[in-house]
C-alpha cells in the first residue's frame, strides 16, 4: 500500500512537467538490478561513507539522508522522490546520456536526472557512462545545500537557453555510444576502442565551440568535477568525483593540476574516457554564480540582436527570436536581410508561431503561419505613436521604416498585449518593399498584395535569441530518437548462479548467518568463479570475529585474486580496511 502511494505521488509530479520531456523519462525497472548490482551499490556508498565526509564539502552524510539514500540497497526513485520534494526537488530515470539541452531543461524544473542502470562490477572505481551511483550518491546529497540547489537552478535555465551546433550532436551520439559500450558485458575491446578514437577524433576536430559546448564544458568542470575552497586544501562537490571512488581519491593528489576557477574554463574540453588531468577550484557557490552569470551575458538570449539572429539561422531547427516589444517569433530561420551591416528584416521557413510571456497568441500558431513568417526590425519614422493606429482600423495605412522598408496595406486588425499596447498589425492587400539603392528605383519585394494577410511584428530590436520554440506546445513534440540503444544483459546459468550466490549472502546479512551455507558459498566461488573478489569479501565481512576458519580461507582467495591480478588490488585492500 505505501509502494502504491509513492508511486501516485511521483506520477502526478511527473504529469506536471511538460510534455516535451515526458518523452524521456523511463521506468526505473527496480526488478532488473541483480544481487550483484546491489553489492556494487554497496561497496560503493560504505567507500563513500567512510571516506568522503572529511574531503567533500559540507555534510555528505546529512545530504544522504535528506535524499533518502542509504548504503545497502540501491535507491527507489519513488522513495528519493518523496523526500527531494522537502527540498524543492525531484527524482527522475532517464536511459542513459540524453540530449544536453533536454537535460539542462529537467535541472530548470529542479529535477534530477538519474540514469536507471548502475556499473558493472569491473567499472566499480570509475565509469564514463552515467548510472544511478554518479546521479544518486553524486549529485543529490550536494542539492542538499540550498545555496548550491539555487545554482544548479539557475544553470539549467540559462543552459536551455544555449544554441548548440550540428557538431554537437554528432559529438553527443559518439559519446553515448561510447558509454554504452563500456557498460555492455561482453564486447569486443577493439569495438571500444574504436568507439573512444571516434569521440577523441570529433572533439579535436571542431574548430569553434558552440554556446551549448562551452556550457557543458562548465557544468563538467563544476557540476561534475568541481573543487571549492583554496587551491592548497580544496574540498570536493562534483558528482564525478564524488561518485568514483578511484578519483575521489586521487583528485586531491598533486598529480592532479588545480586552476582556480574562471570563465576561461569554458573553452577548456574534457575526456570522458579517463580521469581529468587537472580541475578547477571555486572559491564558494556565489563563486559559481558570478562565472555562469558572466557567461551568460555573451549569450544570444540575453545579447540578442544580429548576433542572436545569426545564430538562430546556424541552428537549423526551431528557434526563437523576441523583439522588444515582447513578441517571440519561433522558426526555422533562414534570413536576416541586413543594411549598412544591421539587420533590418528577418524570415522564418515553413510553420512559424507567434508568442508573448511563452504563450501562443491566438490566431497565430503553425497552422496559420504555415508557409513561413517575414518581419522588419527597426524603428518606424512616419508614426509617433502605434497605439493612434487603433483609428484607422479598415483603411489604408503605409508605415515607413527608417532601414527603408515600406509596409503598406489595409489595416484591419491588431493583437495588444496586457498593457494595452499594440504589438501585432494585419494587413489586407498589403505589399512591404525595401529599396535597396536610392538611385535604383526598383523595389525588393518582401511580402505581395496576393500572398494573403500580412501580420506585421512592432518592434525596433531583437532583445534574445534562444532555440526551440517560446510555447512548447506551438510545434509536435519531436523526441530524439538515439543511434545508440542501451544494451542489456544476457545472463548465462553461470552467471545466474553467481547472482544466487549473492543473494544468499544478502539474505544472511539481512537476518541470521548460517555458518555451513557460508562455507558452502566460498567453496563454490573458490572452485567456480576464481576471478570474483567482491562476494568473497563481503564473506569476510559476515565471517569476521565469529568463523575464524572461514574468514582465513576467504583472506587468502582474497590475497591470491590481488597477486593475479593487480586492479583487484586496491579494491580489496580498501574492502578489507573497512571491516578493520
Amino acid at each position: 500500500m505505501f509502494m502504491m502511494e509513492m508511486e501516485k505521488s511521483y506520477n502526478q509530479h511527473v504529469s506536471h512537467l511538460p510534455k516535451h520531456l515526458l518523452e524521456y523519462v523511463v521506468d526505473q525497472n527496480y526488478k532488473h538490478y541483480t544481487p550483484i548490482d546491489q553489492a556494487v551499490w554497496r561497496y560503493v556508498m560504505r567507500q563513500n561513507v567512510n571516506y568522503l565526509p572529511s574531503v567533500c564539502h559540507g555534510s555528505y552524510l546529512e545530504g544522504l539522508k535528506k535524499t533518502g539514500l542509504g548504503i545497502e540497497s540501491i535507491p527507489s526513485m519513488y522513495g528519493m522522490s518523496r523526500i527531494l520534494k522537502d527540498i524543492g526537488w525531484f527524482a527522475v530515470a532517464v536511459d542513459g546520456f540524453i540530449p544536453p539541452t533536454i537535460f539542462m531543461e529537467f535541472q530548470a524544473h529542479n529535477v534530477l536526472v538519474i540514469a536507471a542502470d548502475i556499473r558493472q562490477i569491473h567499472h566499480i572505481g570509475y565509469t564514463p557512462a552515467p548510472d544511478i551511483l554518479h546521479e544518486a550518491a553524486g549529485h543529490a546529497p550536494i542539492i542538499a545545500d540550498s545555496e548550491y540547489a539555487e545554482y544548479l537552478k539557475e544553470f539549467g535555465e540559462i543552459g536551455s537557453k544555449a544554441f548548440s551546433s550540428f557538431d554537437d550532436m554528432v559529438l553527443f551520439e559518439a559519446i553515448r555510444e561510447l558509454s554504452i559500450l563500456k557498460e555492455a558485458p561482453q564486447i569486443d575491446e577493439l569495438v571500444v576502442q574504436q568507439a573512444e578514437e571516434k569521440v577523441l577524433n570529433l572533439q579535436s576536430n571542431i574548430a569553434s565551440l558552440s554556446e551549448m559546448a562551452k556550457i557543458r564544458n562548465l557544468h563538467w568542470w563544476t557540476v561534475e568535477y568541481g573543487l571549492i575552497g583554496s587551491i592548497n586544501n580544496p574540498k570536493i562537490y562534483g558528482a564525478g568525483l564524488l561518485s568514483s571512488i578511484s578519483e575521489s581519491v586521487n583528485c586531491l593528489s598533486d598529480k592532479v593540476s588545480k586552476l582556480p576557477y574562471t570563465i576561461d574554463a569554458s573553452v577548456v574540453t574534457f575526456d570522458i574516457t579517463k580521469e581529468q588531468p587537472q580541475l578547477f577550484v571555486a572559491d564558494d557557490f556565489n563563486h559559481l554564480k558570478s562565472v555562469l552569470n558572466e557567461f551568460s551575458n555573451n549569450m544570444a538570449f540575453k545579447k540578442g540582436g544580429d548576433y542572436g539572429v545569426s545564430l538562430a539561422i546556424e541552428y537549423s531547427n526551431i528557434a526563437t527570436c523576441e523583439f522588444d516589444s515582447g513578441v517571440q517569433v519561433s522558426g526555422v530561420f533562414k534570413e536576416l536581410i541586413k543594411r549598412n551591416n544591421t539587420g533590418i528584416y528577418l524570415k522564418t521557413e515553413g510553420p512559424t508561431a507567434l508568442s508573448i510571456n511563452n504563450k501562443e497568441l491566438r490566431n497565430h500558431g503553425v497552422e496559420y503561419h504555415a508557409d513561413g513568417f517575414g518581419a522588419p526590425i527597426g524603428k518606424i519614422i512616419n508614426v509617433n505613436d502605434i497605439n493612434n493606429l487603433r483609428q484607422q482600423l479598415n483603411q489604408e495605412v503605409q508605415l515607413i521604416y527608417e532601414s527603408g522598408i515600406v509596409v503598406k496595406g489595409v489595416l484591419f486588425d491588431l493583437v495588444e498585449n496586457e498593457n494595452g499596447d499594440i504589438i501585432i498589425l494585419s494587413f489586407n492587400l498589403c505589399s512591404v518593399t525595401y529599396n535597396q539603392d536610392s538611385s535604383n528605383q526598383k523595389n525588393l519585394i518582401l511580402f505581395d498584395p496576393s500572398w494573403g494577410v500580412f501580420d506585421l511584428v512592432i518592434g525596433a530590436r531583437i532583445v534574445s535569441a534562444y532555440p526551440n520554440a517560446a510555447d512548447k506546445a506551438s510545434f509536435p513534440i519531436e523526441k530524439i530518437h538515439f543511434k545508440s540503444q542501451t544494451i542489456q544483459p544476457k545472463f548465462t546459468k553461470s552467471e545466474q548462479k553467481l547472482h544466487e550466490l549473492y543473494n544468499i549472502i544478502r539474505q544472511m546479512r539481512e537476518t541470521n548467518v548460517n555458518s555451513d551455507e557460508l562455507f558452502l558459498v566460498l567453496n563454490q566461488l573458490i572452485n567456480e568463479y576464481q576471478d570474483d573478489w567482491l562476494l568473497t569479501l563481503e564473506i569476510c565481512e559476515l565471517a569476521k570475529n565469529k568463523y575464524s576458519d572461514i574468514y582465513n580461507l576467504a583472506y587468502n582467495h582474497l590475497m591470491k585474486l590481488k597477486k593475479i591480478n593487480l586492479k583487484y588490488e586496491k579494491l580489496i585492500f580498501d574492502g578489507l580496511n573497512l571491516l578493520s
